[in-house]
C-alpha cells in the first residue's frame, strides 16, 4: 500500500445497477459511492450475490446492454461512463485495465500466450513493428515474474499452472499501461501459497508504478493485507466502510463482525491431549 494522491482515477457517486431477469428486475447494486486514487488500493468485500463483481463489472460497461439498467456516475480519466456509454471505449484498455476471476478460463485455449500478450500490446501501441512488440510481451512476462519468458511466449494456457496463468492476466492488463487495474477476486481460485504471491506481485507493481487497484473479494484476509480502504457490501449496499485498520480492527456492524469470525485460523494440535508429539 501507498501513499494515494492527486485527483481520483475512479469516481463513482450513487451508482444503481437493475438486472432484467426471469423472475423481475433486481436491484444488484443500490446507490453506492466510492473512489480510487493514485497509489491507493480500495476493496469491496462481500459475500457471494452481494453485488461487488456486479459493481466492478458496472462501472467497466461489461454487462449486457439489454440486460443491466445504470444510473449515477462513474467517472474514469475525466469521463462519466455511465452519463456517456461510449466514452468506455478511450478508457478502458488506456485509462483502466482488468484482471478478471478465473485464470483457467480467461484466455483463448487455442492461441499461445504469446499471441495474446502481443496483441495486447498493439492494441496500446499499435505503430510497433513484430518484433518490437514480441519483445516488449517478454517483457512484461518478466515484470511480473515469470522465468524464461521468451520460451514462455511459445506456450497454451494449458501448459501453464494457475498461479502462471494470473501472472499472464496481469501482464495482458499491464500491456495498457493503466492508471487503475480493477482485480476481480484475482486469488479465489489459487491455493494459499500462490494467493501470496500473487498478492505481492500486485502490491509491488502498484508501488513502482502508481497505478491505483479496486479489488474485489469475499476474502478478508486478502482485504487485511492489500486495503487502504475497504467497503462491506451486503445485499448491493455498503454497510460499513472506512480504513481498514477501523473496519478490521473494531467493525461497527454485526455483518462484519460475522465475516471476521469466518476466516479460518490456525488452532492447537489435535493430537492425544493436545500433544503435537
Amino acid at each position: 500500500m501507498t501513499t494515494a494522491t492527486g485527483e481520483p482515477l475512479l469516481a463513482v457517486s450513487d451508482l444503481q445497477i437493475e438486472l432484467i431477469t426471469e423472475a423481475g428486475v433486481v436491484r444488484a447494486v443500490d446507490g453506492v459511492s466510492f473512489e480510487i486514487r493514485t497509489g491507493e488500493t480500495v476493496t469491496i468485500i462481500g459475500e457471494s450475490g452481494s453485488g461487488k463483481s456486479t459493481t466492478a463489472m458496472g462501472v467497466l460497461r461489461l454487462l449486457p446492454d439489454d440486460l443491466a439498467v445504470l444510473s449515477g456516475s462513474a467517472v474514469i480519466g475525466g469521463r462519466d461512463v455511465i452519463a456517456d456509454p461510449r466514452a468506455v471505449r478511450e478508457v478502458r484498455g488506456r485509462e483502466v485495465s482488468l484482471v478478471p476471476q478465473d485464470p483457467m478460463t480467461a484466455l483463448s485455449p487455442v492461441h499461445t500466450i504469446g499471441h495474446q500478450l502481443v496483441q495486447s500490446v498493439r492494441l496500446r501501441r499499435p505503430e510497433l513493428p513484430a518484433a518490437a512488440a514480441k519483445a516488449s510481451a517478454a517483457e512484461l512476462l518478466a515484470r511480473v515474474r515469470i522465468p524464461e519468458p521468451d520460451r514462455q511466449l511459445r506456450k497454451y494456457p494449458h501448459q501453464l499452472s494457475g498461479g502462471m496463468l494470473q501472472r499472464v492476466l496481469i501482464a495482458i492488463a499491464l500491456a495498457a499501461e493503466p492508471r487503475l487495474l480493477v482485480a476481480d477476486e484475482p486469488t479465489s481460485a489459487l491455493d494459499v501459497t500462490v494467493q501470496a504471491e500473487i498478492l505481492d506481485l500486485l502490491l509491488e507493481l502498484q508501488e513502482h508504478t502508481g497505478v491505483g487497484i479496486l479489488m474485489i473479494t469475499h476474502d478478508l484476509g486478502v482485504a487485511r493485507l492489500v486495503s487502504d480502504r475497504i467497503h462491506v457490501m451486503r445485499a448491493g449496499r455498503f454497510v460499513e466502510s472506512g480504513e481498514v485498520e477501523d473496519v478490521v480492527g473494531a467493525p461497527a456492524q454485526e455483518y462484519t463482525r460475522a465475516l471476521l469470525r469466518a476466516v479460518p485460523e490456525l488452532g492447537p494440535w489435535d493430537g492425544a491431549n493436545g500433544d503435537p508429539r
